[in-house]
């Protein structure tokens, strides 16, 4: 059985990116938290997280594919298949790109 729809996602605002809508975290929860806790299911395609330079995978139940974004919307650094329990950080980034990992 399919869980439902976490409540700290919930009305946020989606924007495309490369074809695929995410959700921007735009509120001190989904900012923190990001998909930690989350089972693969209720993680959607994606997060991006603005004004971010780093994440961690603390609580994470699946692999994320990390994508650090710079102010003028260039990737500057992707990390694939990124397990629980670490620290990334690109001092390049502006935000950041949680989607779970294929």
């Amino acid at each position: 059985m399919e869980r439902p729809f976490p409540r700290r996602l919930r009305g946020l605002e989606t924007v495309e990116w490369a074809g695929i809508p995410v959700l921007v975290a735009s509120t001190a929860l989904s900012r923190s938290l990001g998909l930690a806790l989350l089972d693969r299911d209720q993680a959607g395609a994606g997060l991006l997280i603005p004004r971010c330079r780093s994440v961690h995978t603390f609580a994470m139940r699946f692999e994320l594919d990390l994508f650090f974004v710079d102010s003028e919307g260039i990737t500057v650094r992707v990390v694939l298949a990124v397990p629980p329990r670490r620290v990334l950080f690109e001092r390049r980034a502006d935000r950041v790109l949680e989607m779970p990992s294929a």
